[in-house]
């Protein structure tokens, strides 16, 4: 869905947790990768923010709306608030606000701007982890966002994050509500040896590397 388009019957960002999103929440490591900080990409009211926020992340919350980034603000404790990046800025038309940065997990539901995918891509730090779900092919026949601007294709997520480890991915009809999604979880991994330490690319003894375990 665009930046700024109106979810039916409800403004973007005041649903409940995504469930996808808070199913896959535990892979997103702590400080120290890329200062914990977890990006909420057109994060509209802010509901993946407050997640994120309420289990100590640093977190960057960005949205078109003015008004949707003030009742972030004016609902955040004290603490919270210190934890918080809340930017306003047209990420779709002007330049992307987070350039050179990376994220430990970078979080987007119920929007698709397919020339800013690459950019959501490389927001991943080394260890992070993307979260991603929104609507797909088949939607137009139940609902709104109905334009195939806004739907992903089949597959699509998937050839987006071709170069990150895919932990899960799901594309398909959900009921109530009614509704067509794609979404995914992708690490961008860094190999590790035995000790837990990172592995030099040219290591010579690749045997002595230890598979991340990704709780399903």
């Amino acid at each position: 869905m665009k930046a700024g388009e109106s979810m039916p019957e409800k403004s973007h960002g005041s649903e409940a947790v995504s469930a996808w999103v808070a199913r896959w929440a535990h892979l997103v490591p702590g400080c120290y990768v890329a200062g914990g900080r977890v990006l909420d990409v057109a994060c509209g009211l802010g509901r993946h923010s407050h997640y994120f926020l309420q289990q100590n992340y640093l977190v960057a919350s960005v949205d078109i709306a003015q008004a949707a980034i003030d009742s972030i603000a004016n609902s955040l404790s004290e603490e919270q608030f210190a934890n918080a990046e809340l930017v306003v800025a047209d990420i779709e038309n002007g330049p992307w606000p987070f350039a050179g940065r990376q994220f430990a997990g970078v979080v987007v539901t119920n929007y698709l701007w397919r020339a800013l995918l690459p950019t959501i891509v490389q927001s991943v730090a080394p260890g992070g982890v993307l979260i991603y779900e929104t609507f797909a092919t088949g939607n137009e026949t139940v609902g709104k966002p109905s334009r195939h601007d806004f739907l992903l294709q089949p597959g699509e997520l998937l050839r987006t994050c071709a170069g990150l480890r895919v932990v899960a991915y799901e594309d398909g009809f959900s009921a109530n509500p009614d509704r067509f999604v794609q979404r995914i979880v992708a690490v961008n991994e860094v190999p590790k040896a035995s000790n837990g330490a990172p592995m030099h690319q040219k290591s010579p003894h690749p045997a002595s590397i230890s598979p991340a375990r990704y709780a399903l």
